[in-house]
């Protein structure tokens, strides 16, 4: 029974990992959460040109080497073409991670005879109004 498996595309402003994300990261592995299957870090610079990096290529990412993984081989190039679809000047940080808390969910699914059949996640900015738009709506 596979456990749902997803990537998610972090944007940052400028080039720049400050790491504060890394105990949150951290939190989320050792609750057994999710397991981290591979991480990269996209920067684009202002004239387009994109540099792809492991956690263990650059010494401002060694924060990152810590995670506890099995980090490599999922991402590939079509990916970081994808993500780096961003405007220039700025950062993504790219992650395939298993979600382990849905593992229960998804074999009772299975069990049942069904499937998920599509799924994506709401940009933040309409979850915000959605919320702005209940609150009012009291």
């Amino acid at each position: 029974m596979a456990v749902p498996t997803e990537y998610v595309i972090l944007g940052f402003e400028g080039n720049h990992f400050s790491g504060e994300i890394v105990p949150e990261l951290s939190a989320l592995v050792e609750n057994g959460l999710v397991r981290i299957l591979d991480i990269l870090f996209i920067s684009k610079d202002p004239d387009g040109n994109v540099v792809a990096l492991e956690v263990d290529e650059d010494e401002n990412l060694a924060i990152f080497a810590d995670l506890d993984g099995e980090v490599g081989g999922l991402i590939g190039p079509d990916d970081i073409a994808h993500a780096a679809t961003i405007e220039g000047g700025s950062s993504m940080l790219l992650i395939v991670w298993e979600n382990l808390w849905l593992a229960p969910l998804a074999g009772a699914i299975r069990r049942a005879g069904g499937a998920v059949l599509e799924g994506a996640r709401i940009p933040d900015g309409l979850v915000d109004d959605a919320h702005a738009g209940l609150a009012t709506a009291d």
